[in-house]
């Protein structure tokens, strides 16, 4: 067995997906499956994130006896669930103590599975559950170190049984990412989800956005009496806010920017981005703007929605 702060990694056959009967006697595919487990503080959360963000069913905190039934639906989905993520951990109090058993019931049906632990020295663990001011789940009337040691005993056989332990004792939240999506994503290259919002200033900035553009500086339509019922899904609109001095390099430029930032956050493994295209209302500048700039963002690979906050508003 490896020391508590130190990576390993194993093969297990069982990464291909195996197949199985229905009640009706079809075949079914019995979908692959991860168990997440882990000390508490360790970012158990964040790995699980990463495997949903890339496609995988995500439970979080399921009793180890429901494992089975899980799976068994999953191979009733027609293919529909295909790989399924469950995190197990102390939070389940005396139902952990059944997990033994679930994975012996697991390996009777032949389900293959994989499972992921997430290690961490104690004292990046103290610092973390001190940062957010909650108390260790097993630590009762003690200190936060009382519990740890607790936890690292119930979790001692699980770990020696780990397909991959993980340390992340020095690791931020990307690069856990990095290490979860080396092992999960194959070929595939992390998909990066954005969404173009525009808005109106007069209605406030919007909450989730990670970047702000502000087109103010664009004459406003709104003062153009043939140009005022219209949106900047209109044509004529659009044509008029793209023929004003710096439009257009307005929009080079910022394209340019955030094919450099897109490729920044495929690297951190940031999957989802909101940007704000605003102007004073919302009606006219920013949403021609964003129409143009989900292109942009489309032609360079990356799937976009777009939406028109406050269009309609006035």
């Amino acid at each position: 067995m490896s020391t508590p702060h130190e990576a390993q990694e194993t093969e297990r056959d069982g990464a291909q997906v195996s197949t199985g009967t229905t009640d009706q006697g079809e075949s079914a595919a019995i979908p692959e499956l991860v168990i997440i487990s882990g000390m508490s503080g360790a970012g158990r959360s964040t790995a699980a994130k990463c495997l949903e963000d890339l496609g995988w069913f995500v439970v979080d905190n399921i009793p180890p006896e429901l494992i089975a039934p899980m799976v068994e639906l999953g191979a009733r989905s027609q293919g529909n669930v295909a790989r399924i993520a469950v995190v197990v951990d102390v939070r389940g109090r005396r139902f952990f103590a059944n997990l033994k058993e679930s994975l012996a019931t697991l390996d009777a049906q032949n389900v293959k599975r994989r499972i992921v632990f997430l290690e961490s020295s104690d004292e990046a663990l103290v610092r973390r559950f001190e940062s957010v001011r909650r108390p260790h789940p097993l630590q009762g009337d003690g200190r936060i170190v009382d519990g740890i040691v607790a936890e690292r005993d119930l979790l001692r056989e699980l770990r020696g049984d780990a397909d991959l332990v993980i340390d992340t004792s020095s690791l931020n939240v990307h690069e856990l990412r990095a290490k979860m999506d080396a092992q999960f994503a194959g070929e595939e290259v992390p998909e990066l989800r954005a969404t173009v919002m525009s808005f109106g200033f007069k209605y406030g900035l919007p909450v989730d956005a990670d970047m702000v553009i502000d087109c103010r500086f664009i004459p406003n339509p709104h003062w153009v009496p043939e140009l005022r019922p219209f949106t900047g899904l209109n044509d004529e609109v659009s044509n008029y806010v793209f023929s004003q001095p710096g439009s257009k390099e307005f929009l080079d430029g910022y394209a340019e920017l955030l094919r450099i930032v897109a490729e920044g956050y495929r690297r951190e493994g940031k999957r989802y981005v909101t940007i704000a295209v605003g102007c004073t209302g919302g009606k006219h500048r920013s949403v021609a703007m964003s129409e143009k700039l989900a292109r942009r963002l489309v032609s360079e690979g990356v799937e976009t929605v777009v939406v028109h906050r406050d269009m309609g508003r006035e």
